[in-house]
């Protein structure tokens, strides 16, 4: 033992090394439990707050479908808020585009039916108006109920694996969240957000010109650009709506003779380049699951036109 303590340095040396490994024992057991506490309590505040969002989002639309809105049409808007849509399968990629197509136009034909029922008696835009701000706000709503999911699986299986994941993705999660939000309330009012950027150059290309609804919501007007003649479109407005911009792009390009197609589209930018950027290149710049800009692809191929684009580059908030 006298051997012992002198490997040690003597008896205070041997006590000093015991309460330093004691010491770091319990450094050990419980560092990664402060750190998951920490850490749920950062991503619960974080659930907290995008709950309170969703709840915002929901009233606000309430508020614009009535002014003095019973609890049945609260209740409504609370019921569809948990509205989802299934992909199709697509186990075997043939037809894929159609099964999508279908899914999207009875998505479409819900919320109309949706809209219809809770608010009669207003008018066409406004109800346009109300289905954009729905769809954002079910957004809204799905994204706060997923965190809070994560809440919870990270409460039940102390998973501080789980919790290091969400914990790294939050900044990017509440960025996408804020622009969700602040769209929502924009969609719902009929204010201009980024993605008016295209339909807003058609109109300013479009003028005075007397306009048909060539497709469903799309508008199309013939004028003439430095001696070309060209057919524009954009969705019918000032409501929000999307159209079938592909199928109107279908059926100018079988009645007429083509040269090229040119889309123009509102695109996220990259950190570091400046918003209101310009940029133009090939293919067919237009958002949403890709059945539009399928047809539109399709019909290029088959009467082999150029596909041009241009985008505008902005921020997703």
């Amino acid at each position: 033992m006298d051997i012992l303590f002198q490997l040690w340095g003597g008896n205070d040396n041997w006590l000093s090394w015991l309460f330093f490994l004691i010491f770091w024992g319990i450094f050990f057991f419980f560092y990664p439990r402060l750190m998951l506490s920490q850490i749920l309590w950062r991503i619960e505040r974080t659930a907290e707050e995008f709950e309170q969002m969703a709840a915002e989002t929901k009233a606000f639309i309430i508020q614009h479908i009535s002014k003095k809105p019973d609890k049945k049409s609260k209740d409504s808007v609370s019921n569809f808020f948990e509205f989802f849509v299934i992909e199709p399968v697509a186990l075997d990629p043939f037809g894929i585009v159609k099964k999508l197509d279908l899914i999207i136009q009875n998505e479409k034909e819900r919320f109309h039916y949706f809209v219809n029922q809770i608010a009669p008696d207003m008018d066409s835009e406004n109800k346009a108006n109300i289905e954009m701000g729905l769809a954002g706000g079910i957004e809204m709503y799905t994204i706060a109920k997923i965190i809070r999911h994560y809440v919870e699986l990270i409460k039940e299986t102390k998973s501080y694996q789980i919790a290091l994941i969400i914990q790294m993705q939050l900044p990017l999660i509440e960025k996408i969240a804020k622009a969700v939000y602040e769209g929502t309330k924009s969609l719902t009012k009929g204010e201009p957000i980024g993605d008016g950027i295209g339909p807003l150059i058609a109109a300013k290309l479009l003028e005075n010109k007397k306009t048909k609804e060539i497709e469903e919501d799309i508008l199309m007007a013939e004028v003439s650009i430095e001696g070309r003649k060209c057919f524009v479109l954009k969705a019918k407005g000032p409501g929000g709506r999307l159209g079938r911009p592909g199928k109107a792009v279908e059926k100018i390009v079988k009645q007429h003779k083509i040269a090229r197609i040119i889309t123009i589209d509102a695109a996220a930018k990259l950190e570091g380049e400046k918003t209101g950027s310009i940029a133009e290149g090939v293919g067919v710049a237009m958002g949403g699951p890709g059945v539009e800009r399928s047809y539109i692809e399709d019909v290029a191929v088959k009467y082999n036109l150029p596909l041009d684009s241009i985008i505008i580059k902005m921020k997703p908030e």
